[in-house]
């Protein structure tokens, strides 16, 4: 009877488990990333000017920075079939599968009309070698109080854009975008 009693207890402990077991779970987004590849927008405006533009590598992402002398710039990322150049409408060629063209609301000109920014190659304005995401960073223009870079990546990935103040009276936009979806 003892034996018949645990069996039928052990039985029961077996299928209670089976009733709990956890379905699959959904997979989490890479790195938390939930940006999406949709356009951004900040409409901002300023006059303060363009000063520099420079990249780096995250574990989770790769990030341009575009320098503002001063704070205000807004700014419009988006993919587009191709990046063209500010005024004359010229395509700049890209490295990469897609592409994003970033508007910054602020001019690489002072007030005189004098460049601010001044890049040794405006079609590699950053040695991009090595990293996972962007292939290639150019230089569209400027004209008419807002600045146009091309932004060659690896395929239509995730991105998000934000401003930063800092330091000093300078500012940032920044552009990340995901390694993956």
């Amino acid at each position: 009877m003892k034996k018949i009693g645990a069996l039928l207890a052990a039985s029961l402990l077996v299928l209670g488990l089976g009733l709990v077991v956890p379905g699959p779970a959904a997979a989490a987004p890479y790195c938390g990333i939930t940006w999406g590849s949709l356009v951004k927008v900040n409409s901002s405006t300023t006059s303060a000017p363009v000063t520099n533009v420079r990249a780096g590598e995250h574990p989770c992402f790769d990030r341009m920075v575009v320098d503002i002398r001063g704070k205000g710039a807004g700014y419009r990322v988006e993919y587009v079939s191709a990046v063209r150049a500010d005024g004359s409408g010229q395509v700049i060629p890209l490295r990469g599968g897609a592409f994003l063209r970033v508007i910054v609301t602020a001019p690489s000109y002072d007030r005189f009309g004098n460049s601010t920014y001044r890049p040794a190659n405006s079609r590699e304005l950053v040695n991009l070698t090595g990293y996972t995401t962007f292939r290639q960073l150019a230089s569209a223009g400027s004209f008419e109080g807002q600045s146009t870079f091309g932004l060659g990546v690896r395929a239509r990935l995730p991105f998000r854009v934000f401003t930063l103040d800092g330091p000093g009276t300078a500012s940032r936009v920044v552009i990340d975008v995901a390694h993956r979806w």
